[in-house]
């Protein structure tokens, strides 16, 4: 290696690409599917790197936290089902309320995979 040689890409040439603009941006969505600048990307690209996406980690935080309601609500369940004596002074209508609560997380817990998946099925 030279001592002349610069640190950065910025100071050589650039490649210039042509392309139609449904090109273009079908690239930069691969680009932002794979957290890289369009540059980058096509660097990678045209070196022969396999390049992969990545996750929503908002939406997978979502998918936790819903996770652990879901968790909280089903145990609470068990406990009214097993007649526990800590749930004693439940009745129907706190029940009620708690399945409710479940199925508004289920649907919470659908509409976040269908950020992350959006071709996912909606009927299960």
């Amino acid at each position: 290696m030279t001592t002349d040689i610069k640190s950065t890409r910025k100071h050589y040439p650039p490649i210039k690409v042509y392309c139609f603009p449904h090109e273009r941006e079908a690239i930069e969505k691969a680009a932002r599917d794979s957290a890289m600048s369009t540059s980058r990307f096509l660097n990678q690209v045209g070196q022969g790197y396999r390049v992969t996406g990545i996750l929503d980690y908002k939406a997978v935080e979502d998918l936790v936290r819903i996770n652990g309601d879901l968790g909280r609500l089903g145990g609470l369940l068990k406990l009214w089902l097993t007649d526990d004596v800590r749930t004693a002074g439940y009745g129907v209508p706190v029940i009620r309320g708690l399945l409710d609560r479940l199925e508004e997380r289920q649907q919470e817990v659908r509409a976040a995979i269908a950020l992350v998946f959006p071709t996912a099925d909606d009927s299960a």
